[in-house]
């Protein structure tokens, strides 16, 4: 493992959160694997209903706190994701459902997420909230939304939101920033590590599908991150 990265941490982390989700048969991470069961299930089908996933789509986004209440998604219905979800579905894409870390060094296939879905996303949703603000937006449209998207319906990219980053900068595994150098970093350390982590990988199932290495990434790092602000708190209530 990377020298700052304790090896039973990672494997522990990634143990733990796949347990806890096992163990609570109605738990809100559950809607990760209802969602990108859904999706892959949908790219078997010859007329998918995109109805149904963009609700699966809206429901996994809520329940990864994608619909707070400073979110211009709540202000809208389940449909309005439908445009994304018909643009998920193309054939061109296939090549990232469940994606390994030697497909993702392809630049071809990473150019798919980072020209292609990236910018059809950011095009496509930007204008909506910036409707829905009361003010003018010096921002642009949020990574963890476009994380989180791709994480829940193909599970090509970790979601970048505030635990996964805690983590992953508090280890200096990569970059706090959602970009190609920082995916390749990733991509490195998971192929450093790879027997511990594909030892474990192989073990974690949703229905006859083995969890994505992305997804690996993704769970192990979050509950670093998450654990850290957990005892941030308890430091500051002492």
């Amino acid at each position: 493992m990377n020298k700052s990265v304790p090896k039973d941490l990672i494997l522990r982390c990634a143990n733990s959160f796949y347990q806890e989700l096992k163990d609570d048969a109605h738990g809100r991470y559950r809607s990760w694997e209802y969602c990108y069961t859904a999706f892959c299930d949908a790219r078997e089908q010859p007329d998918p209903d995109d109805d149904y996933l963009s609700l699966m789509l809206a429901f996994y986004l809520a329940s990864w706190g994608m619909y707070r209440g400073s979110s211009f998604l709540l202000q809208k219905d389940y449909k309005i994701h439908i445009p994304v979800v018909k643009e998920l579905l193309k054939d061109k894409y296939d090549c990232l459902v469940g994606a390994n870390c030697e497909e993702l060094k392809k630049e071809e296939t990473r150019k798919l997420i980072f020209d292609d879905l990236n910018h059809f996303m950011k095009k496509y949703y930007d204008p909506i909230r910036r409707t829905i603000s009361e003010k003018d937006l010096n921002n642009d449209l949020s990574d963890t939304l476009i994380t989180k998207i791709l994480m829940g319906t193909l599970a090509c990219v970790p979601a970048y939101d505030r635990y996964f980053i805690s983590g992953i900068t508090e280890y200096k595994v990569s970059t706090r920033n959602y970009n190609e150098k920082s995916l390749l970093k990733l991509i490195a350390f998971y192929e450093e590590n790879y027997d511990d982590f594909e030892a474990a990988r192989k073990k974690m199932k949703v229905g006859e599908r083995s969890y994505p290495q992305m997804k690996m990434l993704d769970m192990s790092f979050w509950k670093i991150g998450f654990d850290l602000d957990n005892k941030k708190g308890l430091k500051k209530s002492h």
